[in-house]
């Protein structure tokens, strides 16, 4: 079986919800013990025999870039600018026509921290050969959830696991013939995904109970993240 070697990471945004901490950095460039994200990000994916990165910058590009330049960790990373209006469809778009030629590879957004098993989720892209595969997880409820009879609270359960529901954790395996249907610009999740469910074009490849997900998109979250960085396993190598 052919190997995956090559990854898109998407890490344009502004992070306008890490305020103050992206004011003067993109969000990926945020400290986790003592290092900043990205550096978590190329770490894990090199653990996994990942030898060509490419990153998509928009924001505070030049931080990021800087930084990876000075810390390549012997791998091969090139640069895909665009533009923070254009989103993930353009972000996405540019970097695999600049510089992706396999015909199968990673792609993922720069705000996720996961000990996802990439040997499983390659594999069962390349057995099933769909446009893309998408890792997912059971969604976590933010809140807690209530089951009523008329005016009566007949169960409270705070923050639970809906194992019947789940949510993109943003890390996925996609084929070149996704380019068929990203637009110049705008959000994949909203027109890409949605497509490919209609052609049954989408599979999915679904966390272990065993691995972890971390999601940074606020302040709040980074300070969970801070908390469970620990039992990530393999990723802080």
């Amino acid at each position: 079986m052919k190997k995956i070697e090559t990854a898109v990471i998407l890490v344009g945004g502004a992070g306008l919800r890490m305020r103050p901490f992206t004011e003067d950095m993109p969000k990926c460039m945020v400290p986790i013990n003592g290092k900043p994200l990205v550096h978590w990000t190329v770490s894990w994916l090199k653990s996994w025999g990942f030898k060509h990165l490419v990153f998509g910058v928009a924001y505070r590009k030049e931080v990021v870039i800087n930084y990876l330049k000075e810390n390549p960790q012997d791998l091969k990373i090139d640069f895909s600018e665009h533009t923070v209006e254009g989103e993930t469809g353009e972000g996405f778009r540019l970097a695999i026509t600049r510089f992706v030629k396999e015909e199968d590879f990673l792609a993922m957004n720069g705000d996720e921290v996961t000990s996802l098993d990439l040997e499983r989720l390659r594999e069962q892209h390349l057995k099933n050969k769909p446009v893309a595969t998408i890792s997912v997880a059971p969604m976590r409820s933010p809140f807690g959830i209530l089951e009523l009879e008329g005016d009566d609270a007949v169960s409270f359960k705070e923050k639970p696991v809906i194992e019947n529901k789940f949510v993109s954790i943003g890390v996925y395996v996609f084929n070149q013939k996704i380019l068929k249907y990203i637009p110049e610009n705008g959000s994949i999740e909203k027109t890409v995904f949605p497509l490919l469910v209609e052609k049954r074009a989408l599979k999915v490849c679904r966390l272990k109970p065993e691995e972890l997900w971390l999601t940074i998109n606020s302040v709040k979250e980074l300070s969970v993240a801070e908390k469970e960085f620990a039992k990530l396993g393999r990723i802080q190598k």
